[in-house]
């Protein structure tokens, strides 16, 4: 395959690229109002007109990164949205990851592809199960955190106790860079501690359209807002004088976390965050390939496949590999490698999304997300270069918790029905396993939480035109075997060895109590646990809250 010529660009034109990129994961406990602060960015940056709200009124529109219609209607998002925009001359890459602890491989992945993450906090809830998650996840990976202080225009705790619970919990020195003027549910506006003076907000009608912003002093807010003022002022105070202060290299190590405080659905201090991820957002840097060595932004091209998605246009029924782009320019045409099968790999079809919308992706730099349109060949986790070899670190699979055996409604559809569950395994939406036994027209499905049955039922009925069968497995637990031990664990009670498609030996056991008594009954046999680490497997737990469902 003749590869095309790449374009002639400099190590200043890649560097100066990768400097206006910002790249980042807004992650949040559900209902915190993730996906009201994805479409209010948007608004403020001038990305939409008008943005919509996942509980707002009758007749506003859907959000923008919630496109599935199970998402519309349940009013979660459950797969991770690409966007890109640009405002104050950088260009934003959001990508909005899952909320519900039942999709946390996919919010891990997407963790695996930014340069940084919004931690979303309730003022009412605090630091909710799930936020924790996410947060020991962004720390796992080194990413430095910006949190926000959502939902002010609602009665809430005091902010100076959520200070304390953010460094108590997280270990991060929490260093607002706003601090709210009025109580939670009594919302004036924020003081601006890194330009001191009073921000006022107004709400537009509908609360649909950015919120109209005024800048006066410290001595026009007194006069206007009197004791509301001076208790924030001299909470301010305080928080300078105990070192609550914004240091942008102390920010970068992870050490220390800059808040803000919003009302999301008002549109509400929307402003003040996008100015805190130009100024204080690290841009794309080098990162660590498989050997720990680091590849440096101006290299070779190079990146890696963090998602695949179909179904995303009902008018297109290809499928799309979301790559981050690490290195290099990339553009369209050019022929990559496939570092997992030596293959090459033509980008023929490459886009950039806004939601599931589609626009021709010509190049892009370091930072980027890119959408490889009909890469079959690709999977999660996948590597993809130019010239110099590199292959990044892989995603992790989870350990399967919650099981089903899958039948046709329809036997007469088990085309489509074959077609979809591969095509649901390739983008690892669920874990497929399959046994001699059961047969391969009754494969079952492995999942973290039990979410996303619903979604592999929507999205084979709709996507695909095949209904399905479920039928609950009572099984918990799942370990990695081999060959020799696959026949001994095979005729045993409440056991049960299946193949996973990628040729990995599962066995499955009913309880935990199971697991363990044939664990010590047996010492021989292979039992190795799916995570890569117990660290790992400690925030999988954590996130389902350790409850069965």
């Amino acid at each position: 395959m003749t590869r095309p010529t790449t374009p002639t660009v400099s190590n200043v034109d890649i560097f100066t690229q990768a400097y206006k990129r910002r790249t980042f994961a807004v992650i949040s406990h559900p209902d915190a109002g993730k996906s009201t602060l994805t479409e209010a960015l948007l608004l403020h940056a001038h990305a939409i007109d008008r943005a919509g709200a996942v509980h707002g009124k009758a007749g506003r529109r859907g959000t923008v990164s919630d496109w599935m219609a199970m998402e519309q209607a349940r009013g979660i998002s459950v797969t991770s949205a690409a966007i890109q925009f640009e405002y104050r001359d950088t260009m934003i890459n959001l990508v909005d990851t899952p909320g519900h602890a039942d999709f946390s491989e996919d919010t891990f992945r997407v963790l695996s592809a930014v340069d940084a993450a919004v931690m979303l906090v309730d003022a009412s809830k605090g630091l909710e199960p799930q936020t924790m998650k996410l947060f020991e996840v962004c720390r796992q990976h080194g990413l430095p955190v910006i949190t926000v202080i959502n939902k002010w225009d609602r009665p809430g705790k005091s902010a100076l106790d959520l200070m304390d619970e953010i460094q108590d919990r997280t270990g991060l020195v929490p260093t607002p860079l706003t601090w709210p003027v009025g109580f939670a549910g009594e919302f004036h506006g924020v003081l601006d501690r890194q330009s001191p003076g009073f921000v006022r907000f107004t709400r537009t009608p509908g609360g649909a359209t950015a919120a109209i912003e005024a800048r006066t002093t410290a001595t026009a807010a007194t006069a206007e807002l009197g004791q509301d003022w001076t208790n924030a002022a001299e909470e301010s105070a305080l928080l300078h004088a105990e070192g609550h202060d914004h240091d942008e290299a102390l920010f970068l190590r992870a050490t220390t976390t800059p808040v803000l405080f919003c009302a999301a659905v008002l549109n509400f201090g929307v402003h003040q965050l996008l100015d805190a991820l130009v100024e204080f957002a690290p841009p794309a840097l080098a990162r660590a390939d498989i050997t720990g060595r680091q590849r440096p932004v101006n290299g070779d091209f190079s990146g890696f496949v963090f998602k695949v998605q179909s179904g995303m246009n009902a008018s297109h029924r290809d499928h799309v590999a979301f790559v981050r782009v690490c290195s290099g320019m990339f553009h369209r045409g050019m022929v990559l490698t496939q570092a997992s099968t030596g293959r090459p790999f033509a980008t023929k079809y490459a886009q950039q999304m806004f939601g599931r919308e589609r626009t021709m992706a010509e190049q892009a730099w370091p930072g980027d997300i890119v959408g490889l349109i009909n890469a079959a060949s690709l999977r999660v986790g996948d590597s993809l270069y130019d010239s110099e070899p590199v292959e990044y670190p892989p995603l992790p699979v989870f350990a399967p918790e919650y099981f089903r055996a899958l039948s046709p409604a329809d036997t007469s559809k088990h085309k489509q029905f074959r077609r979809g569950i591969d095509q649901l395994d390739h983008e690892g939406v669920i874990q497929v396993m399959r046994s001699d036994l059961r047969g391969d027209q009754a494969p079952v499905l492995g999942a973290v939480g039990p979410m996303q049955f619903d979604v592999v039922e929507e999205r084979m009925t709709h996507d695909f035109g095949a209904g399905i069968r479920m039928e609950t497995l009572p099984y918990q637990i799942a370990r990695r075997t081999d060959r020799a031990s696959a026949g001994r664990l095979d005729s045993l009670r409440q056991v049960e060895v299946l193949t996973r498609s990628d040729d990995t030996l599962l066995a499955l056991f009913s309880t935990p109590w199971r697991f363990q008594a044939v664990a010590r009954e047996f010492p021989d046999i292979v039992l190795e646990n799916l995570s890569p680490s117990v660290e790992m497997e400690s925030v999988e737990g954590a996130a389902r809250g350790d409850k069965r469902r």
